[in-house]
């Protein structure tokens, strides 16, 4: 989650690259450009700059203490500077997205941790008006439920990325706020670790919206997003109230468009009434009358500019989740797997990413357990792409290229139902 959390990071100019980055925590690399040689860093010249800052407006409040023994000890990161500009090698399709984000082993250790911390759930839901499908869809979304929490040591990041690269102001107060977490105890510096853009803790919030929306729900004294799943799950929580978020109300449903009709004419902000949606002629996907369940709804169709795809008319808790991270996919993703929480039985696999309305691929995307299928089929090949973990880095798509261009496929490095199927054949 970025500031406020991403729906201001960087004032949105880095959102198409930086929406992600948590939430790839959980995912495989698919998205991810080949890597890049990080630059050469000055310690003195860093040093220079950390001494700079500690003058500074943002770090009014963090005591020279604090400063000298969790901020000028630090080297740099260089890198953290190569994923600062790197843009995407492509833009995942959403069906690509929401494949690897919603899938039966997520779906089944989300029910597994409903199981575990059911009685926290229940009384935060209470206290919130938050479902707890909701909350764990977040918490499965944002670190696979705290298997993935990110590595890197918060204070060096930020560090580094206050001093060098873009958007040094930005970075600064979150250095700045991740000091005053350390300072006021609530977690250790050395537990501090999370994504390289300053994300943390099992639901993955910046250290300014820390400040702002963390819990301590244990109740020892500590907010401690890191070691306490309760504590991050209230703050989880609360973060989507103050979102906006309201109890009693769906993020939205599906919806059939009419023959013809132009989607891109709306979006998620043009909110009208649901009765005006229906003498557009929209309905459900079976064909009968949308339900009044909405005051007002925005229309989104994420495969608009692929050809089509499922449509959605999405309310104020369907925009709550896109304030934790500006993606619709990702948006779309947590409400899929929060409704699928709250049913009792669970779909055949290949349903559940898909919608009433099939996505317009004939090259649906893999889940997790398909990709580390694929590797354990390119390393029979003989490709060098070190362990089958389901993460599609670079070296894996360039095994995928090499098999694309043998089978006569279009070479695109993309790991897709296709050729899983080709290589599964006998």
């Amino acid at each position: 989650m970025k500031n406020s959390p991403l729906s201001a990071f960087l004032a949105r100019s880095l959102v198409s690259c930086l929406a992600l980055s948590s939430a790839l925590l959980a995912i495989p690399a698919s998205a991810a450009p080949d890597e890049e040689a990080p630059p050469e860093l000055s310690e003195a010249e860093f040093q220079r700059c950390l001494r700079q800052l500690q003058a500074a407006p943002a770090f009014k409040g963090i005591s020279a203490q604090t400063f000298e023994r969790y901020a000028l000890s630090l080297t740099p990161d260089a890198t953290v500077l190569p994923l600062l500009k790197r843009q995407p090698e492509f833009t995942l399709p959403p069906w690509d997205y929401i494949a690897m984000l919603v899938d039966a082993e997520r779906l089944a250790d989300g029910r597994a941790a409903a199981g575990r911390w059911q009685a926290e759930l229940a009384q935060i839901a209470s206290q919130s008006g938050v479902p707890a499908p909701v909350i764990l869809g977040v918490w499965g979304v944002e670190s696979n439920f705290g298997q993935n929490l990110g590595g890197r040591p918060l204070l060096r990041s930020l560090g580094t990325l206050s001093c060098f690269g873009r958007r040094q102001e930005y970075f600064r107060s979150e250095f700045a706020a991740a000091l005053r977490i350390v300072q006021e105890g609530h977690i250790a510096a050395d537990r501090l670790n999370g994504s390289w853009a300053g994300a943390f803790g099992h639901t993955q919030f910046m250290p300014s919206t820390f400040l702002r929306s963390a819990v301590d729900f244990d109740g020892d004294g500590r907010r401690d997003l890191m070691d306490s799943v309760p504590d991050a799950l209230a703050s989880t929580a609360r973060f989507l109230k103050n979102a906006g978020w309201r109890s009693g109300q769906p993020w939205g449903y599906e919806v059939r468009l009419p023959p013809g009709y132009d989607a891109s004419r709306y979006s998620r902000k043009t909110q009208r009434s649901i009765a005006e949606w229906a003498q557009d002629g929209l309905t459900l996907p079976d064909g009968s009358p949308l339900p009044f369940t909405l005051a007002k709804a925005g229309l989104i169709q994420p495969a608009r500019k692929q050809g089509g795809g499922p449509a959605f008319l999405v309310g104020g808790n369907f925009n709550a989740l896109y304030s934790y991270n500006a993606s619709e996919n990702y948006a779309l993703s947590i409400a899929r797997l929060a409704d699928l929480l709250a049913q009792p039985q669970t779909p055949a696999d290949d349903a559940l990413a898909s919608f009433a309305t099939p996505w317009p691929t004939e090259d649906p995307g893999l889940t997790r357990a398909q990709n580390r299928e694929l590797q354990t089929l390119l390393l029979a090949r003989g490709h060098a792409i070190g362990s089958a973990d389901g993460r599609i880095g670079p070296q894996t798509r360039e095994a995928i290229r090499a098999e694309q261009a043998r089978l006569g496929q279009p070479v695109t490095g993309r790991a897709g139902q296709k050729l899983l199927r080709a290589l599964q054949a006998p």
